[in-house]
């Protein structure tokens, strides 16, 4: 108030009437030090610890569906083994499910996500010793068996040992992990006592699944981090949304007896009323009392939330409806995000999951005891296919494959491929199987035919959700 007042006498004096209006507009414009926007830093998030992580996904259900869900995609349909050799695929596949490759690797994926690095560990039973030593790059050539899987997550790894050299095939992966290490026998658990010690692993017996790491880090970081702000709004918006259905009517008593009530006689005049209006929708007063009903006004409401939804979903790029766990629901626009998302699990599938199942298959192969004898990946015909992460319903597959076949037809005739070209795309290296090898994206589809895919695409998503609810 002094500086109005002093600033009011400063232009009645007719004195730095110039410096007050100067003051005025730099106070409040762009760019400056009282500019509150410009005071406003994006990027200063949370950097969580391994406990704070764990307590966030503990608690709150909407950091569970980030964590869990895209895990859980790239490994439920599973994936089978495509070789000529039928024996060879029956035993791998085989072996696989004995070592519940797609559990394991599930939790691979979720503790990248959580952690920020996800480990699992091989387990080698070897011909020689040398093999035998967890610091010891593994010899393909003298492995008989591999028993196990495990998962781990990063609290059991001190240290990553990065190659730095950019001129490595290996640059920026971990060429060595140090892990601690709990050896135990059973009389050990039921005791609670083991010999716990760091030990070395060469990267060749850990698959390594690892988050965003920035250049100078050796461990990466959770994904949570980055999503903080948006799963706090998230969650205060649950609980203001709570605050309001608990509040969203009540009732207002005017009275001149209130005047002169003590504290504890109001208390208990509140406490009856609350339960009689609460439990009787009948109030008898007075003509000259007065009793209201007030609401809590919600207009508006419907709109934050969805903008909280629409930015919750564009940054963990997953559709709401995922996200939420909901039906697509009719045909809109919801249909081609599930479309689109399934694409980028597909991509997943490809660029992370891939190599990692390889390199386990190809260890498999080279095991002595493990396929009938020893055999050298290179020297077979061999390819993981990932199962379809949605199918069509039958009447629509065979119309789109016989679009696809008149298609070709149209382009052998025409010279523009080969036969040789469309056996190759269509069917792949092992000849005609169950599954339709063409891809959308080549075909000249009208619009009605791109809705019936989006439309079975829903369906199928419907489908896994409540098999998977059941």
């Amino acid at each position: 108030m002094t500086s109005i007042n002093n600033a009011k006498a400063l232009i009645a004096d007719g004195k730095s009437v110039n410096v007050v209006r100067q003051d005025f507009m730099a106070g409040h414009g762009k760019g400056n030090s009282r500019d509150k926007l410009s005071r406003q830093t994006p990027g200063n998030g949370q950097v969580l610890s391994i406990h704070d992580c764990e307590r966030l996904y503990a608690t709150n259900s909407l950091a569970a569906n980030i964590i869990d869900i895209i895990p859980e995609d790239l490994t439920r349909a599973g994936w089978t083994l495509k070789c000529d050799d039928k024996e060879l695929k029956k035993e791998i596949e085989s072996k696989w499910r004995k070592l519940k490759t797609k559990d394991r690797f599930q939790q691979l994926h979720a503790d990248a996500r959580l952690y920020g690095d996800g480990f699992m560990s091989i387990g080698i039973v070897a011909a020689d010793v040398d093999n035998a030593q967890l610091e010891n790059e593994i010899n393909v050539n003298k492995i008989k068996r591999i028993p196990y899987i495990n998962t781990f997550n990063t609290q059991k790894v001190t240290q990553l040992y990065i190659n730095e050299d950019m001129f490595s095939e290996t640059f920026g992966e971990a060429e060595f992990f140090e892990i601690t290490r709990l050896s135990q026998t059973a009389k050990d658990i039921m005791s609670n006592s083991g010999i716990q010690e760091n030990e070395r692993m060469h990267r060749s017996r850990i698959i390594h699944e690892q988050g965003k790491r920035f250049e100078g880090e050796t461990k990466g970081r959770s994904i949570l981090e980055k999503h903080y702000d948006i799963i706090t709004v998230m969650d205060t918006s649950l609980w203001a949304v709570g605050q309001i259905l608990y509040d969203f009517a009540f009732k207002v008593y005017k009275t001149d007896d209130v005047e002169g009530l003590k504290n504890e006689d109001k208390a208990t005049l509140l406490s009856m009323l609350d339960y009689m209006f609460q439990t009787e929708a009948l109030a008898i007063i007075k003509k000259d009392e007065e009793l209201t009903k007030e609401s809590t006004s919600v207009s508006g409401m419907k709109d934050l939330l969805d903008y909280g939804w629409d930015y919750l979903a564009g940054a963990v790029r997953m559709p709401k409806t995922v996200l939420k766990g909901q039906e697509a629901g009719t045909l809109t626009g919801a249909q081609y995000d599930v479309m689109n998302y399934y694409a980028r699990i597909a991509s997943i599938q490809e660029n992370r999951l891939r190599p990692q199942l390889e390199y386990l298959t190809r260890l498999l192969m080279w095991c002595s005891d493990e396929c009938g004898k020893s055999i050298d990946p290179d020297t077979v015909e061999w390819a993981i296919e990932f199962n379809p992460l949605w199918s069509l319903d039958s009447k629509t597959d065979a119309e789109v494959r016989k679009l696809t076949a008149e298609t070709d037809k149209i382009y052998i005739e025409n010279g523009v491929i080969l036969p040789e070209d469309v056996k190759e795309a269509r069917f792949g290296r092992f000849g005609v199987t169950d599954t339709s090898k063409f891809n959308a994206d080549s075909l000249d589809l009208s619009p009605d035919d791109i809705d019936r895919m989006a439309e079975q695409v829903a369906k199928a998503y419907n489908a896994n959700r409540a098999k998977n609810n059941e």
